[in-house]
């Protein structure tokens, strides 16, 4: 969404302790993309056509050859398969929407697809365990756009005909490439004049919400306005979602910033105690059964499924820590979160100990 109200701090929750090690990615480009490979090979993304990789846990990066006409495009989203091959998406009106891969670990850059709408906007893309891919982009005569891919098939509309309906001023976020959702079907989060989660109808997610076109929409607790409702969502399990956001231009509002679900999202509700402030991207540790999201003022963590959210501080008796280390990030693929003038982190490994 290009621009994307409602929100006052309630309180300040209590803190834990641990936090982010700065990482030195040798660039001021602001960052939206992030994709943890494993085995020690990470891939972040970012404005003026920039690229990092590592293949040592992010102590060295790499910065990648810069896409044929790439140089002014902004790319909020990166999907890697390993240390070679990566597909990274740009984020702008029309044909600044594109898809470039690389095969050779971004020594050169193939472009494989331009957003054939003139006033879209791509907001998110995400890869099937299948292999499948997806792309998420703003209304286009009050439809969603979803692209797909599949194999060694060209990038069309959608994997089906199926339409999902945007409702006036309703639109996606391009903020951490985690509004869409594909682990249990086709699923993505809304915001503007109306903030859902809307997903492709095919029984996983049971028959909650308002059934249109075949597709499902349910409502969300979140804030709403032009900068506001749903950034990113996550799951643990099959049962077990969260959204989170709020409203970036509000970045200390409380309001209106989480929710969550146990019932494969069929119904949803507020968080009890909220992140304090917006975040715009949320992800679930399953090593310490916590969940973790980041915004431009602090970190927060949650134990219980999202109820209950409390602010992940730094410890300053660390070696190496820094006051802020907590604040301005973007985006997450643990242990890394990327921000804005080249900000990149790792989890410490004690950073969700007592919490």
């Amino acid at each position: 969404m290009r621009g994307i109200l409602v929100a006052i701090m309630l309180f300040m929750p209590s803190a834990g302790w641990g936090q982010w090690q700065i990482l030195d990615g040798h660039t001021t480009a602001d960052l939206r993309g992030v994709d943890n490979v494993g085995k020690g090979v990470v891939w972040v993304s970012g404005t003026n056509g920039t690229v990092l990789r590592s293949e040592d846990d992010g102590y060295m990066w790499q910065g990648c050859t810069v896409p044929p006409g790439a140089e002014k495009l902004d790319f909020r989203g990166i999907q890697a398969f390993d240390a070679n091959v990566a597909i990274v998406m740009s984020s702008g009106v029309g044909e600044a929407s594109r898809l470039y891969k690389t095969t050779d670990g971004c020594q050169s850059w193939k472009l494989v697809f331009v957003n054939p709408d003139k006033d879209g906007f791509w907001d998110a893309i995400a890869i099937a365990k299948n292999g499948e891919s997806f792309i998420l982009g703003d209304p286009v005569g009050g439809e969603f756009r979803v692209f797909c891919q599949m194999g060694d098939s060209k990038w069309g509309e959608g994997c089906s005909q199926d339409s999902f309906h945007a409702k006036k001023d309703e639109a996606a976020f391009a903020a951490s490439n985690s509004s869409l959702l594909i682990q249990d079907g086709l699923c993505f989060i809304t915001g503007g004049s109306l903030s859902e989660m809307i997903c492709r109808h095919n029984g996983v997610y049971g028959k909650g919400g308002k059934i249109i076109g075949g597709n499902r929409y349910v409502a969300l607790p979140m804030a709403l306005g032009t900068s506001a409702g749903a950034f990113s969502i996550a799951q643990r399990d099959s049962n077990k979602l969260l959204v989170v956001g709020g409203d970036y231009k509000k970045p200390n509002g409380s309001l209106g910033t989480a929710a969550f679900s146990g019932d494969s999202g069929k119904s949803w509700s507020a968080t009890t105690t909220p992140p304090h402030g917006y975040r715009s991207a949320v992800v679930y540790d399953p090593d310490a059964k916590t969940w973790i999201t980041v915004g431009p003022n602090g970190t927060d963590v949650s134990v219980d499924d999202g109820r209950n959210w409390r602010a992940l501080k730094p410890d300053m008796r660390i070696p190496g820590a820094q006051v802020d280390e907590d604040r301005r990030w973007n985006a997450l693929s643990l242990p890394f979160v990327v921000g804005p003038v080249g900000r990149i982190g790792m989890l410490r490994p004690e950073a969700l100990k007592g919490r």
